[in-house]
């Protein structure tokens, strides 16, 4: 009784902080938007972030040069900071762009007292940050891999000396041409890099003087940019409050939605035609980890759109995929959509028990993934709502080939155990369970999380190896702590997603990639073959040779299985009536700029 008493009242506690914001929101003019995230935050400086959460925050604050139109499909990349696209050499090494005058930061103490321009300066800056071994920046392996000239050489020799990282040291591969202009130049030429500067939370410009104003321990809680937002107030993992950016420049909305587009998405774009952006003023962002108060507070009308509605939800939401009647009669609108992602399971290669490269310790892990029963993980679990993976790629990215079949997908225990008695992983004390071909105990250890979804999730892996014989054990703790200690190489297992930020194929193969172990490559796989794969499919345009040499690469990382890869997630997000232009473009995190709020329809739902 007591424990039910609490959870009630801990249920209690939150709808009722949303009945805080509701009538604040009510006392207040501004259009905001509300939301949640499932998972807290990190912090806000991109070259410490890796994290979806955080970077959706940095997104909507820091400005890259290019950015995804919102509503373009196909995805187009268009201007945003910049002048126009970038210039780009015949053999893609050298990008070239110029940055629109007139451009401001957001107002700070560190700038004391005076306006602050966005410069050519900020991007280079910005840029070399990612090298400085202080920061340890998660996604360093993205710019070395194409081998920005000098600065990977001065990264090693500052280094090598202990030196603090010299942002004044110039480099070949940034050249500040002039006051707004700079030029990138590649030791490889990749005819995708360019992609990498749509992604404000990866390449955003930051002010050098703010982040020595604050240091670099307190700028992860002084985000400080060009964008529509700034950070009015943070508390962490609870609350994100964004508003509008005084300083941000007159930019007009001019969304165009697809032919094919609803009807009614088409209507309300049309209707928003030439209005300033960013057109809801402030974005509430509460922290709430488990699903049932997400989505009361969304039927209670507490939330203005629900992202990707629970998965125990969705059949009540959108039965055989279509808005619920009841939902639909009060004009809430529904978006499904398959995200460009790979779920899986990782096993860390430099563990002793489940890492290697061996053929016991490559059997081991492909037993583990054969025993793995996708098809009911998506049944179960996953209510339904996702797609077996066949390979490393994830939906609408170049190198995702709906035909394609592999034994990453294949749920075969007989096949499982035969493999494990071939190569000695049998029952030697007779315990019951499966011991170590040494005989030393097998245990497996898997970390995870304290939500629902989580639990759900390992309770069929606790199931799958009960069939198996494996004893495994799990980990709990909160997901940012998780993700410090895989990037630290200390989990044995660990179950997460990675989601693709441009429409390409590289991004998932960059999860086997040697130079990105403790960066993108949480498993810490480094097989040479594969390495030479993955750099060669970099520099070739999109074509059958490309898909060629990805695929290589895809049956290599399926052959020794760093990775178990169960499925594609497929998402319903839910906008009440009164959210107008909601859309979901998958490669763009910060969509709050381009949707408006119906005050008035607002009004009359509160009062009722």
């Amino acid at each position: 009784m007591r424990r039910g008493f609490a959870r009630a009242a801990g249920l209690a506690a939150l709808l009722g902080a949303f009945s805080l914001t509701v009538a604040a929101q009510t006392a207040q003019p501004t259009k905001t938007l509300r939301y949640s995230f499932r998972v807290a935050e990190t912090g806000f400086d991109p070259a410490q972030i890796s994290d979806r959460y955080s970077k959706t925050v940095a997104a909507g604050i820091f400005e890259a040069p290019l950015e995804f139109a919102y509503l373009a499909r196909p995805y187009q990349l268009r201007p945003s900071t910049a002048a126009a696209m970038p210039e780009i050499s015949e053999d893609f090494k050298t990008l070239t762009f110029r940055i629109k005058p007139g451009i401001y930061f957001s107002d700070d103490p560190a700038f004391g007292g005076k306006k602050r321009e966005l410069t050519a300066a900020d991007y280079i800056y910005s840029i070399k940050r990612h090298y400085d071994p202080a920061l340890n920046s998660r996604n360093l392996y993205l710019l070395e891999n194409v081998q920005i000239l000098g600065l990977s050489e001065l990264r090693k020799e500052l280094m090598a000396a202990k030196k603090p990282f010299d942002y004044d040291r110039e480099v070949e591969g940034l050249q500040l041409l002039d006051r707004y202009t700079f030029r990138v130049k590649l030791g490889v030429g990749d005819p995708r890099f360019i992609n990498q500067f749509a992604d404000s939370a990866f390449l955003g410009a930051m002010a050098r003087e703010v982040v020595e104003y604050y240091g670099e321990k307190k700028i992860m809680e002084h985000p400080v940019g060009t964008g529509p937002y700034r950070l009015a107030e943070w508390r962490r993992s609870s609350r994100i409050v964004l508003e509008k950016n005084p300083n941000y420049r007159e930019e007009l909305y001019d969304e165009q939605p697809p032919a094919d587009a609803d009807p009614v998405l088409k209507a309300q774009a049309a209707k928003l035609k030439g209005r300033r952006l960013p057109l809801t003023e402030r974005v509430e962002i509460a922290i709430i980890e488990e699903n049932q108060p997400r989505w009361l507070s969304f039927l209670r009308h507490e939330a203005d759109v629900l992202e990707e509605v629970p998965s125990e939800y969705v059949s009540i939401a959108t039965p055989n995929g279509k808005l619920a009647p009841n939902l639909a009669k009060e004009g809430m609108r529904s978006v499904r959509f398959p995200y460009p992602e790979v779920a899986f399971s990782y096993f860390n290669m430099e563990d002793p028990v489940v890492g290697g490269y061996t053929p016991e310790k490559v059997a081991l892990r492909r037993a583990i993934s054969l025993a793995v029963d996708i098809d009911k993980e998506i049944r179960l679990p996953r209510r339904g709502q996702a797609i077996p993976a066949q390979g490393p790629f994830g939906p609408g990215t170049f190198g995702y080939r709906p035909d394609y079949k592999s034994e990453m997908s294949e749920y075969n225990l007989p096949k499982a155990k035969a493999l494990l008695d071939l190569y000695g992983y049998v029952d030697k004390n007779g315990d019951g369970w499966r011991d170590l071909p040494d005989g030393k105990p097998l245990v497996i250890e898997y970390a995870t999380q304290p939500d629902s979804q989580s639990r759900q999730l390992i309770e069929q892996w606790q199931k799958n190896m009960d069939a198996l014989g494996v004893r495994i054990e799990f980990k709990t703790a909160k997901w940012p702590e998780n993700l410090k200690s895989a990037n630290a190489g200390k989990l044995m297992m660990w179950g997460v997603s990675w989601v693709a930020t441009a429409p390409d194929g590289d991004t998932f193969l960059a999860l086997g990639d040697g130079r990105a172990k403790g960066q993108a490559n949480k498993s810490r796989f480094d097989l040479p073959a594969y390495n030479e794969l993955y750099q060669k499919q970099k520099l070739l345009p999109n074509g059958p040779e490309r898909q060629a040499l990805m695929e290589q690469a895809a049956k290599l990382m399926i052959a020794y299985m760093p990775y178990k890869i169960t499925v594609h997630r497929l998402f319903t997000d839910l906008a009440q009536p009164w959210v107008i232009g909601f859309d979901r473009n998958v490669f763009i995190r910060d969509f709050w700029q381009y949707v408006d709020i119906d005050t008035e329809q607002l009004k009359k739902q509160q009062a009722r």
